[in-house]
């Protein structure tokens, strides 16, 4: 175990934005890089091209989907590291506009994904994270508009400050459900599965880092979302405004907040700005 060691994490790591983030922590992290994907071969093949640049990283399988993954990952921090002192919840998945997938399946699956397997990711990395630690959730202003365009009614539970962790994967459940109902425009809800998805992972950064600051206040760990922009990615079928490269730069600016930093501590920040909520 080399627990004086530091050591960053970043999901969904083997191409695109996750990627980009790796290899820009990979240049200015004091530490070790712990390049995560679901599919060991494309998770070494990423390795791979990190070395073929100069660059040094370790590689370790993660599937958000699978607790007992996340778990084994947790195990592997601890063993080596003693915990952990970055986190990057980048993994996630959008269907495309034309995907002929019923909306209440795309519903179930993004929302499995992005919110529920994210929310489980921290609920196993969160209690290893050491002091002055970093947490950034890669969200989307997507997120923001699906609040916009929710009803008054859900706006402001959303916006509560009081809202729980279980009230929040309450709503997130509902919002699957209407969609198997074929109720959500009637119930308030927005026609985008991807933003509802994002919405929450927003809305639990807010929920987490009040959490830190109840539970681990001495320790400040700052926990934000962020939106990485418009980014040419498969996702995006390469027809983003911005790089991957720019679009790393908001994650690891949160990423690499400097030991003394306090704020910004459960806001959503674009291009480095916390944006209204």
């Amino acid at each position: 175990m080399s627990s004086c060691s530091r050591v960053a994490l970043v999901t969904g790591a083997n191409k695109g934005i996750g990627f980009a983030i790796t290899r820009d922590l990979c240049r200015k992290f004091s530490g070790d890089v712990v390049l995560t994907a679901r599919d060991e071969a494309r998770g070494k093949a990423a390795l791979q091209q990190l070395q073929a640049e100069g660059l040094s990283a370790r590689f370790h399988q993660l599937d958000i989907d699978d607790r007992h993954s996340i778990r084994a990952l947790r195990d592997f921090l601890l063993k080596d590291y003693g915990g952990l002192n970055v986190l990057v919840n980048n993994a996630g998945i959008a269907f495309r506009m034309d995907d002929p997938t019923p909306f209440d399946i795309q519903a179930e699956m993004t929302l499995k994904t992005n919110f529920f397997a994210t929310r489980n990711v921290c609920a196993e990395l969160l209690p290893i994270m050491k002091p002055h630690g970093r947490v950034v959730n890669v969200s989307s202003m997507q997120g923001s508009k699906a609040l916009e365009n929710c009803s008054e009614d859900l706006q402001e539970r959303f916006r509560c400050d009081t809202l729980t962790e279980a009230d929040l994967v309450d709503l997130m459940k509902k919002f699957v459900e209407d969609t198997k109902n074929e109720v959500h425009e009637r119930e308030g809800w927005p026609d985008s599965a991807y933003g509802v998805s994002k919405l929450g992972v927003t809305v639990l950064s807010r929920i987490l880092a009040r959490q830190l600051d109840e539970k681990r206040k001495a320790d400040r760990i700052l926990l934000n979302a962020c939106c990485p922009g418009w980014v040419k990615t498969d996702m995006s079928r390469g027809q983003g405004s911005r790089t991957t490269e720019e679009g790393a730069e908001t994650p690891v600016y949160l990423a690499l907040l400097p030991p003394d930093a306090t704020e910004p501590q459960g806001q959503l920040v674009c291009d480095k700005v916390v944006q209204t909520w």
